[in-house]
């Protein structure tokens, strides 16, 4: 069965370029963002990868881990590791799992289970599903999944942005409206009652029985 949200994320042992890990043990009770790549060298993930290495101060802020993965050897991720300094003005500051036997690429559904060989001959067009970005919780449950098009750069900041939707409401009983930016009106969710919205949420908002706002929880 393909992986769904809430799943629980599969454990997995593998070389990144910071040495051997187990990943439940690397994660610890942190968030983490993997996101996945189809092959070294390749022109939209080189932009990708140097810009998470600028943001990774706000994932820190987070308490969120990044861990990136590509399917290609660690030593391969080493020397792309030198264009994306030259080129985004910032190598990786995270660990970079090297996934040559296609194992973590097939663990996680990116690659079909049956998949033959390793990734020695194998292009990105053939690996163009391995273009994925989890974020994985505290828990160890999947609290994202978005699959990207080669062609197409994924935009961090949305991710980050998720992500603060994630923890707000992972500690209040609120939801975020489309959109939602930090700071912005937040939704109380349909479980609280208005008794208990009213000591929780002192002067919020009825628009529809459904639908209550209140300021966002500090």
């Amino acid at each position: 069965m393909p992986l769904q949200i809430n799943d629980v994320a599969p454990d997995f042992q593998a070389e990144t370029t910071e040495g051997p890990i187990d990943f439940y043990e690397w994660m610890g009770d942190s968030w983490v963002v993997l996101f996945s790549h189809p092959k070294d060298f390749t022109p939209v993930c080189t932009t990708e990868l140097g810009a998470v290495a600028k943001l990774k101060p706000e994932f820190d802020k987070r308490g969120v881990k990044v861990i990136g993965l590509s399917v290609d050897p660690v030593e391969n991720h080493t020397k792309w590791a030198v264009d994306i300094a030259e080129t985004q003005g910032t190598a990786p500051n995270y660990p970079m799992i090297g996934d040559p036997d296609l194992k973590v690429a097939k663990l996680y559904g990116m690659l079909p289970a049956d998949t033959a060989g390793s990734s020695e001959g194998r292009t990105p067009a053939n690996n163009a599903t391995v273009r994925n970005v989890f974020i994985i919780g505290p828990d160890k449950q999947i609290k994202l999944m978005i699959a990207y098009p080669m062609t197409t750069g994924r935009n961090f900041d949305e991710i980050l942005r998720v992500i603060d939707s994630m923890q707000l409401t992972a500690r209040h009983k609120v939801a975020t409206p489309v959109n939602w930016k930090p700071g912005e009106d937040v939704i109380i969710t349909t479980a609280v009652s208005n008794e208990d919205a009213a000591t929780l949420f002192p002067g919020f908002t009825t628009h529809k029985p459904y639908l209550r706002t209140t300021q966002q929880p500090s």
